[in-house]
């Protein structure tokens, strides 16, 4: 778990990050914004900054932030209960985003950060592009040297029921 002290300071960067890509946030907003890191200790490498802006049971928008070269784990969105897994479209507001998916393997331009990146098709995002992932798609992505700055355009987001490739990554 991150310390009162490591939360700040990566919140502080992520806040800026969005201020670079004129993302204009409430301090409501500013104060819900989570860190997801999995509780592995190594948020700078692998995390990944979320502000939502509403979540319902049909759809659910959100700001994303990378710090550089910060990685979000690979991780999948699976069917549940008969209903199709959350699709998801990223559009990239600020720097670039290295984002990969399953799929026929691509030359990379970054590395993963360990052995649990196993989708390899790889696909860049800079500003204003944008690609939707379909639901139960493994995918994992990484920002550039500047960061990165995501929207996302999904249906309904149900994290919990999110499954990582990484089998110490917890959600928390």
């Amino acid at each position: 778990m991150l310390s009162k002290d490591e939360f700040e300071r990566v919140k502080n960067k992520a806040l800026e990050l969005f201020k670079k890509a004129h993302i204009v946030l409430t301090e409501d907003e500013k104060n819900k914004l989570t860190i997801s890191d999995g509780d592995l200790g190594k948020v700078d490498e692998i995390g990944l900054e979320i502000i939502v802006y509403v979540n319902t049971d049909r759809y659910c928008a959100k700001e994303m932030a990378l710090l550089p070269n910060q990685t979000c784990a690979e991780h999948r969105h699976p069917n549940i209960d008969g209903q199709r897994g959350k699709e998801e479209t990223f559009r990239c507001r600020y720097g670039k985003v290295y984002l990969f998916v399953e799929g026929e393997k691509t030359p990379r331009h970054v590395e993963p950060p360990n052995e649990y990146f196993t989708a390899s098709h790889e696909i860049i995002l800079n500003p204003g592009d944008q690609y939707t992932i379909p639901p139960n798609t493994l995918h994992w992505f990484k920002a550039g040297p500047q960061g990165a700055v995501i929207s996302e355009l999904s249906s309904h987001s149900d994290d919990p029921s999110d499954i990582f490739t990484d089998p110490n990554f917890k959600r928390t």
